[in-house]
């Protein structure tokens, strides 16, 4: 039975699993505690993608420390693996170092575990509690790894649609003047979420009309809080959704394609010839009818998460095909006005507030000057199906 200490030492164990953000993809974030005598004793959480997985870097740091684990109890955020993949079963070492009870705060939804590392250890006659799945904590661990189960399950990246807007809904001026709509520490939050995303999703329009780098500038305060080195930063992939493949050859994200790996997504009809100088210039090249087979595409390459930076027309067609997970929009306090200025979303829009689309699991936080409303993308009705 799970109990209020159960409560407060798991949730140690997601603060562990956190340290992992942007570093384990497409694996999920893990943290996992050894408690003996009501004392944590060691702990240790999921590092790098095909490094030691949380429950073997805890007992790694009881072994470094002389610990020994016989009786002990084990937190762990994520139901331990059962099967071999880049490390060993989970379940393998935590019978080995004789643990009497075992707390996990989700069943893993990957079909080779999916309850079956439970049964192991209770097989084994380890105590096995898991969290009320109902339980706020339990909620907030899905949240935690809303990534991985998407993509676990389904073989499609996490979506995350981020823009920033004027208080009055635009993302330019009636010129195109953008720089800047948002204020330095919200342009700080975004690189850090581009470097915790495994690619940058745009289109042409964006492209051609801000020539956009894509990649992750870090200030040197930021990567000393991070504990990382500039030359250790992860550049997510750059995507570009170019049905014409019109991309020009002197563009940064071309220029930059060997240094951080960039695609095309074109269509059918796409210039054979520009489509062989990109080839050449080191440009990956995928071949994509619709957004949806651009997003099918990227789950097959093993991208568990895209960050979509795009004009309104992009957005639009992601949002209207429910091919978007999340929005992020930074709204800054700011008024340009224009008729013709550009918003975060365009196309024809709803006929009825009625019909608008709705975020739940809202979160609103300053940042700076500005303010940044976060949430779910709920699934709407797609006339398009």
């Amino acid at each position: 039975m799970v109990i209020d200490d159960d409560i407060l030492l798991m949730q140690e164990a997601m603060l562990l699993a956190q340290q992992g953000e942007g570093k384990v993809n497409p694996n999920p974030l893990v943290g996992a505690l050894i408690v003996k005598d009501d004392e944590i004793v060691a702990h240790g959480y999921h590092e790098c993608y095909g490094d030691l997985h949380a429950e073997r870097n805890a007992f790694k740091y009881a072994e470094e420390h002389g610990i020994d684990c016989e009786g002990c109890t084990m937190y762990v955020t994520l139901e331990p693996c059962c099967h071999h993949g880049h490390q060993p079963p989970c379940t393998d070492a935590i019978i080995e170092h004789k643990i009497k009870r075992v707390v996990v705060g989700l069943l893993d939804p990957n079909p080779l575990v999916a309850g079956h590392g439970l049964e192991l250890l209770r097989e084994a006659g380890i105590e096995v509690d898991v969290l009320d799945e109902e339980s706020p904590l339990a909620k907030q661990l899905k949240m935690q790894n809303r990534v991985f189960r998407k993509y676990i399950t389904t073989g499609m990246p996490w979506v995350t649609a981020k823009w920033a807007m004027t208080l009055d809904g635009k993302i330019a001026t009636a010129t195109g003047d953008s720089r800047w709509v948002s204020c330095e520490k919200s342009r700080e939050r975004v690189h850090l979420v581009r470097k915790n995303n495994m690619a940058i999703l745009c289109g042409i329009g964006t492209v051609l009309a801000d020539n956009p780098m894509l990649n992750v500038r870090l200030s040197e305060e930021m990567l000393q809080k991070l504990g990382i080195k500039e030359h250790e930063v992860r550049h997510p992939l750059r995507i570009v959704a170019d049905r014409r493949a019109r991309i020009p050859m002197e563009s940064l994200l071309v220029q930059t394609c060997r240094e951080i790996p960039t695609v095309v997504a074109y269509a059918d009809g796409a210039d054979e010839e520009k489509l062989q100088m990109l080839r050449d210039a080191g440009v990956v090249l995928w071949n994509c009818n619709t957004l949806k087979e651009l997003i099918q595409r990227a789950g097959a390459e093993k991208i568990d998460s895209i960050l979509l930076e795009s004009g309104g027309t992009l957005s639009e067609a992601l949002l209207e095909e429910n091919l978007v997970d999340e929005v992020m929009a930074f709204v800054a306090p700011k008024i340009v006005g224009g008729k013709t200025a550009k918003t975060p979303v365009e196309g024809e829009g709803c006929t009825l507030m009625a019909e608008a689309i709705e975020l739940t699991d809202k979160l609103i936080e300053p940042i700076g000057d500005d303010v940044l409303i976060s949430g779910i993308v709920k699934p709407h009705p797609n006339p398009l199906q």
